[in-house]
């Protein structure tokens, strides 16, 4: 006879499922069984149930051998060992009475009766095994279930299942949805499609969150800017558009507006679509502008946070934005507008972003009577990317001294007394 299995769902719910046992693992099955709508009738002299199951339990009398039906999604407890003919009128067997001798009686029983049964203490004993189980809620609403079985060995499948599990929750496997090919039809519209605004953080493809991985794998359309983590977009499968609205200083070839529209015609067509941004949608990303022209529409929209670059850039240039006893605050603005009018001086940050092309303008404008032109400043090119590098100076000296190494976007300034925490100020300051 073959070993090899065939593996299907069971839809037991309203169906009558009869468990043997009442030590933890008939206890664990009772619970899956209840959730899942069934009958439940549990035959077990004693039971862990009760304490961790607060499902209803009725105990009957160990003389009746004419039992009641259970209800559905409800546990019937006869409180005696297994007899002949507790089997009747079962769908489904569960045995784990930690008694090889039990177990194969009702295995047999279960047998000649035409009923799958399940033997936890030796499962070659059974006709029916339970895989290790994970379910994982999708973004769309529905659900994945994952089930493993690994040649009857419950800590492999349970091994299996987890990093199964893991990989669908990360985005590392493609959740998209199928559609299948169909001519058009005027009449009925097809369904719109999502749209999720992801922060893809600072470039880093690991400092992406969960979510927006998760989403990115479920996506049809990828619209994606310059700054985005694009190492993710190799990850995706192969049937994915994508999109591409990078702008460069001076250069944006897509205007905002039809950014809009293109999320907006791909999702009313039917497909999901990921924006993907760098850093966070909500931090200069323009993200409230789209999500606002999407609702207009009429689309089901979601922001994805994202790990902001006006924190995480210093962070790996050693430099922390406020710290105890060096800033209490900080403020973030582009360098095209305003940096003169930010109060306060050295002990309150000043992060700059998109600032490398108007950075002489910028510090000059930043000397106050409260910021002195001897205050710390940092330039970190490319944070976290191959190419970073630190460029520190003062406000009167960091415009020549980045025009000397050659600073190129994309870059974070950053502005007051915590630059002096980054190793770069112990090597360059002077």
């Amino acid at each position: 006879m073959s070993d090899h299995l065939y593996p299907l769902g069971l839809k037991v719910a309203g169906r009558l499922v009869v468990v043997v046992g009442g030590g933890p693992v008939a206890a664990r099955r009772v619970a899956g069984l209840v959730d899942a709508g069934a009958r439940v009738r549990l035959i077990a002299p004693h039971t862990v149930l009760a304490e961790q199951q607060p499902a209803p339990i009725e105990a009957s009398d160990p003389g009746a051998r004419a039992l009641p039906e259970p209800e559905p999604g409800t546990v019937q407890w006869v409180r005696r060992d297994y007899a002949p003919g507790d089997l009747d009128g079962a769908w489904l067997v569960h045995t784990a009475t930690g008694s090889p001798a039990v177990d194969r009686q009702v295995a047999d029983d279960a047998e000649r009766a035409r009923v799958f049964c399940v033997t936890a203490g030796d499962a070659s004993v059974g006709t029916a095994w339970v895989p290790a189980v994970a379910r994982i809620a999708l973004t769309d609403g529905t659900e994945a279930t994952v089930a493993v079985t690994a040649g009857r060995d419950p800590r492999r499948s349970q091994a299996i299942r987890d990093a199964v599990a893991a990989a669908l929750q990360s985005g590392a496997l493609p959740l998209r949805r199928h559609r299948p090919r169909t001519v058009p039809d005027a009449q009925q519209p097809p369904r719109p499609g999502r749209v999720w605004l992801v922060g893809g953080g600072p470039g880093d493809p690991g400092l992406v969150t969960a979510r927006g991985r998760a989403v990115l794998a479920q996506a049809d359309v990828v619209v994606v800017d310059r700054l985005g983590p694009r190492a993710l977009l190799r990850e995706l499968s192969p049937g994915v558009e994508v999109v591409d609205v990078g702008k460069t200083s001076g250069n944006h070839p897509v205007p905002q507006h039809e950014i809009n529209a293109l999320l907006i015609q791909h999702a009313q067509a039917g497909r999901d679509v990921v924006r993907l941004k760098g850093g966070d949608p909500y931090v200069f990303g323009r993200g409230g502008e789209e999500l606002a022209a999407c609702r207009a529409a009429g689309l089901e929209v979601e922001v994805v946070p994202g790990v902001t670059s006006a924190v995480s850039v210093p962070a790996a240039a050693g430099i922390p934005v406020t710290h105890r006893g060096v800033a209490r605050g900080f403020s973030v603005l582009t360098g095209h507008d305003g940096a003169a009018d930010v109060p306060g001086g050295p002990d309150h940050t000043l992060v700059l972003l998109m600032g490398v092309t108007r950075l002489a303008e910028s510090a000059e404008a930043l000397v106050t009577a409260d910021r002195q032109a001897d205050t710390p400043v940092a330039v970190v090119e490319d944070g976290y990317g191959p190419g970073q590098r630190v460029t520190v100076g003062t406000l009167a000296t960091i415009a020549a001294r980045a025009a000397e190494v050659g600073v190129r976007p994309p870059a974070v300034i950053v502005v007051g007394n915590v630059v002096r925490l980054s190793p770069a100020w112990a090597e360059q300051a002077r």
